[in-house]
């Protein structure tokens, strides 16, 4: 696995995702057609796991979370940042999302981990929302996707 191939990958979901809202149909839609047991889910999942073995996804740690900004927006990412987190029964920094925010979730080695009580899958939050990141009940890797890569963290 390489970044170039996983850039590939989030660019193909990212053509997909490219002028819609970020709402609870998005999220419903990811869900059907990218969730959990899905090509699009098991190819990023894998490439997620790969990346983190290598060393190139997750290259920092913060307050037990490792985490990493492993592509800013880009024109061919439709102007979408990405970051991926390693999280295990921890609540992370509260933040905004100016223009919402997707997220995979993957729980790690079978594990039933939640991220902000969701099974793996896809959570979509909109325009304006916030939250603490919390994963319980196990580790998971999450995938977050930020339109214009905005985000702000609570002081």
């Amino acid at each position: 696995m390489s970044e170039a191939t996983f850039r590939q990958q989030i660019a193909a979901l990212t053509a997909e995702l490219a002028g819609r809202a970020l709402d609870e149909g998005l999220d419903a839609w990811l869900n059907r057609e990218h969730g959990a047991g899905s090509p699009t889910f098991d190819a990023l999942r894998a490439s997620c796991r790969e990346g983190v073995a290598e060393g190139w996804l997750c290259n920092r740690e913060g307050g037990g979370i490792r985490y990493g900004r492993i592509f800013k927006p880009a024109p061919d990412l439709h102007g979408f940042s990405v970051d991926v987190v390693d999280m295990a029964d921890v609540a992370g920094p509260h933040h905004s999302h100016p223009n919402g925010e997707i997220d995979l979730v993957m729980p790690v080695d079978g594990q039933n981990a939640r991220f902000d009580g969701r099974p793996a899958g896809w959570c979509v939050y909109g325009p304006g929302t916030a939250h603490r990141p919390t994963v319980t009940q196990g580790r998971a890797l999450v995938l977050y996707l930020l339109p214009e890569g905005r985000i702000e963290f609570t002081r």
